[in-house]
């Protein structure tokens, strides 16, 4: 009896051995499970997280054709509104108000040519621009002058006590336009009328023309006074395109450069046959 317990305690402490050892290696596997999915989180947090800070970039916006504006008073020729407002009260025109001339400007003239026993005939003519600048969130010059082209026409078209209308394209004035007629009965007198409203790049230019005839005297005919607005639609356009503002002018050469530049009324040939005489004279000399 004293000999088997001794041996009844080895074969407890040997049995305890395994349970142990895989207490620990449940321990084991458990602390790396947690610990690689706890890593997997964080890799996957990381992973998403640079995937949502990144944000596509909008394409630039065109730049403006031009940034600046011609002045309106002086946008169509003298000789023009002589013909178009005889008898004009101001011949260089009527200024609107602006807070920058370089964005819109506009100008108007009207006059009443007294023919005596034949009655009056009176005019009045006025040119507006308006130019939009290219704006990353808003969008291109050019776009935003076209939106603008087409409300402006909606404008004219809805004007109140207009009779008649019709709108049609005017080919030929700027990159497009269009022409809005119509006749209108004020003061007791008939008016024809006429709006060309032109888009060249990212300027949009309204020009209205309108007529009536007083004491006795005949209304001018709805076609003349549709020529006479396109012919000076065209000459406010061609304005635009010719300031300063367009990027059409010419870089000044260099000072380096200057000599190459032909002298004023000579041609470049001629410029170069003016340098063969003088090295041919400083030869005789020689």
């Amino acid at each position: 009896m004293h000999r088997s317990a001794p041996r009844l305690s080895r074969i407890l402490a040997c049995a305890a051995v395994p349970l142990m050892l895989v207490a620990v290696g449940c321990s084991s596997d458990s602390g790396s499970g947690s610990g690689s999915g706890a890593e997997g989180k964080k890799n996957a947090g990381s992973s998403s997280s640079g995937t949502g800070s990144t944000k596509p970039t909008k394409p630039a916006v065109e730049p403006a054709k031009f940034t600046d504006l011609p002045d309106a008073c002086t946008s169509i020729a003298k000789k023009t509104i002589a013909e178009l407002v005889p008898e004009a009260k101001k011949k260089g025109g009527t200024a609107g108000r602006s807070s920058d001339l370089s964005v819109r400007g506009s100008c108007s003239w009207n006059g009443l040519d007294d023919k005596g026993v034949k009655g009056s005939q009176y005019r009045w003519l006025d040119v507006a621009f308006t130019r939009f600048g290219s704006d990353q969130s808003l969008g291109s010059g050019a776009a935003r002058a076209t939106e603008d082209y087409t409300k402006q026409i909606t404008k004219e078209k809805a004007s109140e006590g207009a009779q008649k209308v019709a709108a049609v394209a005017a080919p030929g004035i700027g990159d497009e336009a269009t022409a809005i007629t119509y006749s209108l009965n004020k003061t007791d007198e008939d008016f024809e009328n006429a709006t060309i409203v032109a888009r060249t790049g990212n300027v949009v230019v309204t020009l209205t023309y309108n007529g009536a005839g007083y004491a006795g005297a005949k209304t001018p005919s709805a076609a003349d006074i549709l020529k006479d607005a396109q012919k000076a639609a065209k000459e406010a356009v061609a304005a635009v395109g010719a300031t300063a503002g367009s990027g059409s002018a010419q870089a000044t050469p260099p000072a380096g450069d200057a000599k190459k530049t032909p002298s004023a009324g000579k041609t470049e040939d001629d410029g170069k046959k003016d340098d063969k005489k003088a090295s041919a004279k400083a030869t005789a000399k020689s």
